[in-house]
């Protein structure tokens, strides 16, 4: 668990249980008594309001009015909510899509114009589809939680991304190609990158990648990508998104 995940699970579980133990945290997030007492340093720094029992347990308890004072969203943990939204409501799995799309534009709202931008640059990235009811979903698994991260740097800079690839027949490869678009045909999500190596585009599921890097010392132009005609840009699903922040 990074640092991050640890913080806010902490802040979870005082929200829920008003009062716990130093102790207790520590057995919760699998961390040991003196980082769990750091983090709670860095959350009061934050702005978080976290009372302390000095006694015997070392009993905490979060103001109920506390509020982080600095918004420290990136770009890619709200480009994983938006996505994770549209891909649900692509699998027409979506119950209460309207609070959620309420909730979400909150979210974008408070965003610094900056990041606004770089998500914006992200979204069109984004393209959308119906997964064939012939297609083989043995062997999904897990997508390696630094992708978002890469894309962020690869997407938005124009840079070149390396990663190990492992296809159908479990063969490993190591791979870099320019990345032009992200498609989601739920459940699967594919890199659709063009290969120098073979003069064309290439898809790739995400599942399937690993240990993946943004090669900062390349660049490459955007192309035009095929897709088939049921497949839409994110921005064609929501065209709200480019009128409320000029994208």
């Amino acid at each position: 668990m990074n640092v991050r995940v640890r913080q806010d699970a902490i802040v979870r579980s005082l929200r829920r249980n008003g009062t716990s133990t130093v102790d207790a945290l520590a057995e919760e997030v699998g961390a040991s008594r003196r980082t769990v007492l750091r983090d709670i340093g860095a959350l009061r720094n934050e702005g978080y309001v976290i009372h302390s029992d000095v006694g015997r347990g070392g009993g905490l308890q979060l103001d109920p009015q506390s509020m982080q004072t600095r918004a420290k969203l990136s770009v890619p943990e709200v480009f994983a909510l938006l996505i994770s939204v549209a891909a649900m409501r692509a699998a027409g799995n979506l119950p209460f899509s309207e609070l959620a799309d309420a909730g979400l534009a909150k979210i974008e709202k408070a965003l610094p114009s900056d990041k606004v931008k770089d998500l914006c640059a992200f979204l069109e990235c984004l393209h959308i589809g119906q997964l064939s009811p012939l297609q083989n979903l043995s062997g999904m698994g897990k997508m390696d939680p630094d992708l978002l991260g890469a894309f962020e740097a690869a997407f938005l800079g124009r840079h070149f991304i390396r990663f190990d690839y492992r296809d159908a027949k479990e063969r490993k490869t190591e791979r870099q190609v320019e990345p032009q678009a992200m498609l989601i045909l739920p459940p699967l999500w594919y890199l659709v990158g063009w290969d120098p190596a073979r003069d064309d585009f290439r898809h790739f599921r995400m599942d399937r990648i690993s240990s993946p890097e943004a090669v900062l010392t390349t660049s490459f132009r955007r192309r035009h990508v095929p897709f088939e005609d049921d497949v839409c840009p994110y921005s064609e699903l929501h065209p709200e998104l480019r009128s409320s922040h000029s994208c």
